[in-house]
């Protein structure tokens, strides 16, 4: 047998596919940002948060499936930049350790401001007495 048709050592092809695993898990998550950012848009355009003073957050949800799929979306995207991050750590890529960890940090600094934004907008609607 030549060196070009000799199996790669076994240390080797876990790394590749380790490496190929998470080059599926970072399109997906892609993908997944790109429709939650376009799920984010309707929501803000076409969803109106509940009059203040009503009791509980099952309302939330009442009002429109795409705040619902948002909300859910955005759970499976935190879990799966865990995920990620922790594949990345046991891959042992310094390089994809630093950007799975500054995904998961962008994806929870996105909530919070996008958590803000809902505040803002439910405080403004209770100052002025609910939804015209």
């Amino acid at each position: 047998m030549t060196g070009a048709q000799t199996a790669a050592p076994p240390s080797a092809q876990k790394r590749q596919s380790r490496e190929a695993g998470l080059r599926r898990a970072s399109l997906a998550i892609l993908i997944v940002l790109i429709v939650q950012f376009a799920l984010g848009i309707s929501v803000n355009l076409y969803v109106a948060l509940p009059a203040a003073g009503h009791p509980g957050h099952s309302s939330w949800f009442g009002n429109g499936a795409l705040l619902a799929l948002h909300a859910t979306l955005g759970m499976i995207l935190v879990l799966s930049a865990v995920f990620v991050l922790v594949r990345a750590i046991t891959a042992r890529n310094v390089t994809l350790i630093v950007t799975s960890a500054a995904g998961l940090v962008s994806i929870g600094l996105a909530f919070f401001f996008g958590a803000c934004y809902a505040i803002g907008l439910y405080t403004l609607t209770a100052s002025r007495g609910g939804p015209s």
